[in-house]
């Protein structure tokens, strides 16, 4: 390994040339970083355009002072270094390759409708927002930023007309995830911005069913993404494998993934380069994922992650289908089902809930919704509502703090749920 990794600060502005760099081999790797959060020094190089970030590094404390890391640091295919910190919080980088991030880039494209122009809504310390940058400069186009802020349906569609109205030439597209798009839903000018997009890619988290009819009613052309920074983002659009990507689930329905797009492996972690990628008997490398699925068809639906299964009386149940039974309902805007410890059932369900101004419906309809479809066992015997839920990336719930304020709620409140 001799290639040396530049660390940057998360900004579209600084990363754009250095990915370009990188990609055309006149550059050294890059790892971006949010600024304020790191222990060596960042080398500012590179200018295009406005964005930000907010993540925390894995590799700064052994940067050097101009904000390289060793030389020895990555092999010499890698063009970027992505931290992630999975579902676990154990943290770990990401080493991504010029060619994979090309296949991804080039099947994107071609599933589309060809190479666009991007407007960056997503933070770049994660692969959905680099992949924006990434997408772009492999484009020859200049990715449109939001400014830096909160999330606004006002500022988003000032961005739209000034992006459009400048380059009215498509096609167009950007990525969000399902909080985003929630919001700009909610609003009349907002949802008329989106329609002006020849795609939305939706990722980052489940999205709920009743979402996606609420856009496509409204006449967006939502395109939703599954996928991980392991795999340089959404490898799955509507379901179904990007050029060249291959889906299988094993005997526990975990879902299994191959293809150009695949990361090299992670930085100094070879105990989790075993325990993730595989080689089949065919030569085929495998990527073993987190998640829960079933395949119909050649349609990928993700049920949930394995990890993320409740057990509730000596019965499994996934949150996944729950949360999207209840994200239909009226009044419930999101929904993330955890469980909390229960003398008598082990695992209680409890639903965390952002709603609308007219509240949730009735704990007893709501079991009742639940339990018709998918069993009494994954019926929620307690509701929190919250204004906003907890989240531990862009548009990712964090289960383990949204369980510890349904545990604290029940602490507070004793129980409510019906026998």
């Amino acid at each position: 390994m001799s290639r040396a990794v530049r660390v940057l600060p998360a900004r579209a502005d600084v990363l754009v040339g250095a990915l370009r760099a990188a990609l055309e081999e006149s550059g050294p790797a890059v790892l971006p970083v949010a600024e304020g959060s790191h222990g060596g020094s960042f080398d500012h190089g590179g200018s295009d355009d406005g964005g930000s970030g907010d993540s925390r590094p894995d590799d700064s404390e052994d940067a050097r002072p101009d904000g390289r890391l060793p030389a020895d640091g990555v092999p010499d295919d890698v063009v970027l270094v992505v931290r992630t910190s999975g579902s676990t919080g154990a943290p770990r980088g990401v080493l991504l390759s010029a060619a994979a991030l090309r296949a991804s880039a080039d099947a994107t494209a071609e599933r589309l409708a060809g190479p666009g122009r991007w407007l960056l809504a997503l933070p770049v310390d994660h692969i959905a927002g680099l992949q924006v940058l990434v997408r772009s400069v492999l484009a020859g186009t200049g990715p449109t930023v939001l400014p830096p802020g909160p999330f606004r349906a006002d500022r988003f569609t000032s961005a739209v007309t000034a992006a459009v109205g400048t380059a009215p030439g498509g096609p167009w597209y950007t990525s969000l995830v399902p909080t985003q798009l929630v919001r700009l839903l909610d609003d009349a000018a907002g949802t008329a911005a989106l329609r002006r997009f020849d795609a939305v890619l939706v990722g980052g988290a489940a999205t709920a069913g009743s979402l996606l009819d609420r856009a496509r009613d409204a006449g967006v052309r939502v395109v939703t993404t599954y996928g991980m920074t392991e795999t340089c983002g959404g490898c799955v659009y509507d379901g179904r494998p990007l050029e060249g990507v291959d889906v299988r689930l094993d005997a526990t329905g975990r879902v299994w993934l191959a293809g150009p797009v695949l990361a090299v492996g992670y930085r100094g972690r070879p105990d989790l380069d075993a325990e993730t990628f595989t080689v089949d008997d065919s030569g085929r490398r495998w990527l073993r994922t987190g998640d829960l699925g079933r395949l119909a068809g050649g349609v990928l639906t993700v049920t949930g992650r394995a990890d993320d299964v409740l057990v509730t009386g000596g019965v499994n149940v996934a949150p996944g289908p729950v949360e999207d039974l209840l994200t239909g309902l009226p009044g419930i805007r999101e929904a993330c089902v955890v469980g909390v410890p229960d003398a008598e059932w082990g695992q209680a369900v409890v639903a965390v809930l952002v709603v609308g101004p007219e509240g949730p419906p009735p704990l007893a309809d709501l079991r009742r919704h639940v339990a018709d479809r998918l069993g009494a066992a994954a019926a929620p015997r307690r509701v929190v509502v919250v204004p906003a839920l907890p989240l531990r990336g862009p548009g990712k719930p964090d289960r383990r703090a949204a369980a510890a304020l349904a545990a604290t709620s029940a602490g507070a409140e004793g129980r409510t749920d019906p026998h």
